[in-house]
């Protein structure tokens, strides 16, 4: 049961940091699809570097969490931090499209719950 724990953890957390480098690497190169939605919520220009490092910190993280647990943890843990400040933020705006970063939210709850199960 382990095993299968651990393999649903390797497919979650996959999915979940290609998701993640995407969207760093969006937010780096100012694509329009990410960044003139994180401007629509007030966030400023000089944060993107910041918020790509953060993604990009914790898809390496989750990956790295396949073979060091408390490292997917930590990761899987921080990544589920940002993604509620995205959500503030939506809400703050008075913005409710709120499913992608909730999607992602719940992804990586799924993937925090899946690296502790299986360590």
């Amino acid at each position: 049961m382990e095993c299968l724990t651990f393999i649903a953890y390797a497919i979650t957390a996959t999915l979940l940091a290609l998701a993640l480098t995407a969207s760093a690497t969006f937010t780096l190169r100012r694509a329009e699809q990410v960044v003139g939605g994180m401007r629509e919520m007030g966030v400023p220009d000089s944060w993107f570097p910041r918020l790509a490092t953060l993604k990009a910190a914790g898809a390496l993280g989750l990956i790295g969490g396949l073979w060091f647990a408390p490292l997917g943890t930590a990761a899987a843990t921080g990544v589920i931090l940002y993604f509620i400040g995205a959500l503030i933020t939506h809400l703050r705006a008075k913005d409710y499209a709120l499913a992608p970063a909730a999607v992602l939210t719940l992804i990586a709850v799924a993937a925090l719950a899946l690296r502790i199960a299986s360590a």
